[in-house]
């Protein structure tokens, strides 16, 4: 798919797996979610599609074991809510 479009894919260093494990998942769920879905007519439906995806479901909707079984949104308000008091 990267080089489809012109884009060179970049890798951590050599035999750390752990460098982009969450990237890893994070694209893995993007991938699955949003780009096998459906073929995209142009770059900015594809732009629009990520998007609505990340802010919809991503942030608001899924649940993260490493952040206490909290959506990123509830997370984050938490934290601020906390860091202001």
């Amino acid at each position: 798919m990267l080089r489809n479009n012109g884009i060179t894919g970049s890798m951590g260093r050599v035999g750390a797996c752990g460098d982009n494990a969450a990237m890893e998942s994070f694209f893995a769920l993007l991938q699955k979610n949003v780009l096998d879905r459906q073929r995209w007519t142009t770059r900015e439906e594809l732009r629009l599609a990520i998007v609505v995806w990340i802010e919809r479901t991503y942030h608001r909707k899924r649940r993260q074991r490493r952040l206490g079984k909290l959506t990123p949104i509830e997370f984050e308000t938490i934290h601020m809510a906390l860091k202001a008091a």
